[in-house]
């Protein structure tokens, strides 16, 4: 029987997905990837997930690629192609959870490293325990950053602080990371699944559609020049502003009442 290397487990409106290699640090393989691509899929295409949260069993979140595993080595002892496993698994994983019609949450338990830190990152929101810990360990194998992690860390750091923690491969605690705005919230060890289902829940109870088009705009403002921008906020607008829940909004707003948004 083929192992359940993600674990699938809704509550209400929100899905969470565990890595589940505890033994290996949840390491990324071929199998593992295709299982959560998967799940990925089925929440995405379920009417019903309205968030999503990510998170690791055991005591890590993700150790990045499994060197071990048969897709890093070739049957006559050349070098991998390194380059054909991102463009196979690591691509369509980042493009995959960029464009997720639901928020989704990182629940970082424990160490996040290489693409399982990228991975992480390449999340709507971070809530990481006070253990947990980011390192970009390419660097230390002869890598770059990858699993979107070259477009992530200059945006989310500046420069300067993404090519110090690429080169030197350092460890960031979580309450450091939360410091320098890496990530969203920093909680006590105890505290991070139901911080993050706290958040999670929240998240689902608002416009969904709009959450996930915040994301699509900002992600494409940061292309643009300003007037461009501008141009992309009216057109999203514009499409928003026709929608179920801008009038449903607009009228709990009103009439003093929560409002109850099914756009998705």
């Amino acid at each position: 029987m083929e192992q359940d290397l993600v674990l699938s487990v809704t509550q209400g409106a929100v899905r969470t997905l565990t890595l589940n290699r505890p033994a290996a640090l949840n390491s990324f393989t071929g199998a593992m990837h295709a299982q959560l691509l998967a799940a990925l899929n089925a929440a995405a295409d379920d009417a019903a997930v309205r968030a999503l949260i990510v998170t690791g069993a055991g005591r890590g979140f993700c150790a990045g690629q499994d060197l071990n595993d048969p897709e890093m080595s070739t049957p006559d002892g050349a070098p991998p192609d390194v380059g054909a496993v991102i463009e196979r698994h690591y691509t369509p994983l980042a493009l995959r959870m960029r464009s997720m019609p639901v928020p989704v949450i990182a629940a970082v338990n424990g160490v996040a490293a290489g693409a399982g830190a990228n991975f992480a990152l390449g999340c709507d929101m971070v809530v990481a325990a006070r253990g947990a810990s980011f390192i970009q360990a390419f660097s230390k194998i002869g890598l770059i950053p990858d699993c979107g992690g070259t477009w992530l860390l200059p945006r989310l750091l500046g420069r300067a602080r993404a090519l110090g923690l690429a080169m030197t491969g350092d460890k960031l605690p979580a309450e450091e990371a939360q410091r320098l705005g890496l990530i969203w919230l920093c909680v006590d060890d105890a505290a991070l699944l139901d911080s993050a289902m706290t958040l999670a829940t929240r998240l689902a109870a608002m416009p969904s559609k709009a959450l996930a088009d915040t994301r699509r705009a900002l992600d494409s403002a940061a292309l643009l020049d300003y007037e461009g921008a501008l141009a992309l906020e009216a057109r999203w607008q514009r499409e928003l502003g026709r929608a179920h829940d801008y009038a449903e909004g607009v009228a709990a707003f009103l009439e003093k009442r929560a409002p109850v948004f099914t756009d998705r």
